[in-house]
């Protein structure tokens, strides 16, 4: 199944969700508003505020909150992308410019910080202390992979374990925020919430290895990227990591230069990388992830809804973009 069958389910809520989001990017500001329309109308897969309505339409909420709470959980994976291009310099995100490289780091860092704000205000809207309690911590949490993550470049000793720390930090906690938020809302047990943060946090865990793989083996067309960004910044991701641990002498020595100064020849790392298992090492560690993923959904009552979350842990690990 491709994404759009995935949430087909919630097609009526995603636009819902998008009304919400035009709304609250309303700004006097004119600046605020030009670049939160063009991060936001570049599309992306809009996966986390999908898991927000797919997690409390399975447990059966019947209102409308979840439209504002997906919109938060938006807003702030979309402060982070403009926080992110920033510190990685990027200058194509999505198929296009980078909002930072057509505005300016200044104006981007600036708007990403009113989108932090704007989301925290649209969450005492929602008149739930616990929903802020797991949204207010999730950003410590993210704003800690940040880190982390920053620690690690250029390190190439960095070891499996450091590296899925980031992962879990940086990237699966907002999957795993919106989840258990979306269940929240729904007013489900202890059981049942912990699930949903399970979910999310192993299906997020997963989509990102699985960037990592995509990254050494898509185009720029079809990944929206610089291929081999992630080389050129330092960032010793999964694949490196394991070829680093089972490469040849001359291999890990290719690969350790590559980390330290992000300057060798892509064309060789590549190599290095499809003449040892790393990619499939990566995708393997990706499945393990998301057979995690599907058997915390063992607590929630069948419907639609659940079988589109089994469905996007197969999407999570076997997609090509």
């Amino acid at each position: 199944m491709n994404l759009p069958e995935i949430i087909r389910p919630i097609n009526e809520d995603m636009r819902a969700v998008d009304g919400v989001i035009r709304k609250k990017l309303d700004s006097d500001v004119v600046l605020i508003r030009t670049i939160g329309e063009y991060i936001i109308g570049a599309g992306g897969k809009r996966m986390r505020p999908a898991l927000v309505l797919m997690a409390a339409r399975a447990f059966g909420y019947q209102g409308e909150a979840h439209h504002t709470l997906a919109a938060v959980v938006e807003f702030i994976h979309t402060s982070t992308l403009l926080h992110d291009d920033v510190v990685d310099e990027s200058d194509m995100r999505r198929g296009r410019d980078t909002a930072n490289a057509v505005f300016g780091n200044a104006a981007s860092v600036l708007v990403g910080d009113y989108l932090y704000s704007r989301s925290f205000e649209m969450m005492v809207e929602l008149d739930s202390m616990r929903i802020m309690q797991v949204l207010s911590a999730a950003t410590t949490v993210i704003a800690e992979g940040e880190v982390l993550q920053l620690l690690n470049v250029h390190d190439p000793d960095v070891s499996v374990e450091r590296y899925l720390q980031v992962i879990r930090y940086k990237t699966a906690k907002l999957f795993e925020a919106a989840m258990q938020t979306g269940a929240l809302l729904a007013g489900v047990t202890a059981e049942q919430e912990n699930a949903a943060a399970d979910y999310g946090r192993y299906v997020g865990t997963a989509f990102q290895l699985i960037d990592d793989v995509l990254d050494y083996t898509g185009d720029v067309d079809s990944l929206g990227k610089n291929v081999g960004d992630d080389l050129r910044e330092g960032k010793p991701t999964l694949p490196l990591i394991r070829v680093m641990q089972v490469g040849t002498p001359e291999q890990r020595t290719l690969i350790h230069k590559a980390i330290e100064t992000g300057e060798a020849d892509f064309a060789q790392v590549a190599r290095a990388i499809n003449d040892t298992d790393a990619l499939e090492y990566t995708r393997n560690v990706a499945r393990e992830e998301a057979e995690r993923a599907r058997r915390a959904l063992d607590v929630f009552p069948d419907s639609d809804f659940k079988q589109s979350l089994l469905a996007f842990c197969t999407f999570a690990t076997e997609r090509d973009r």
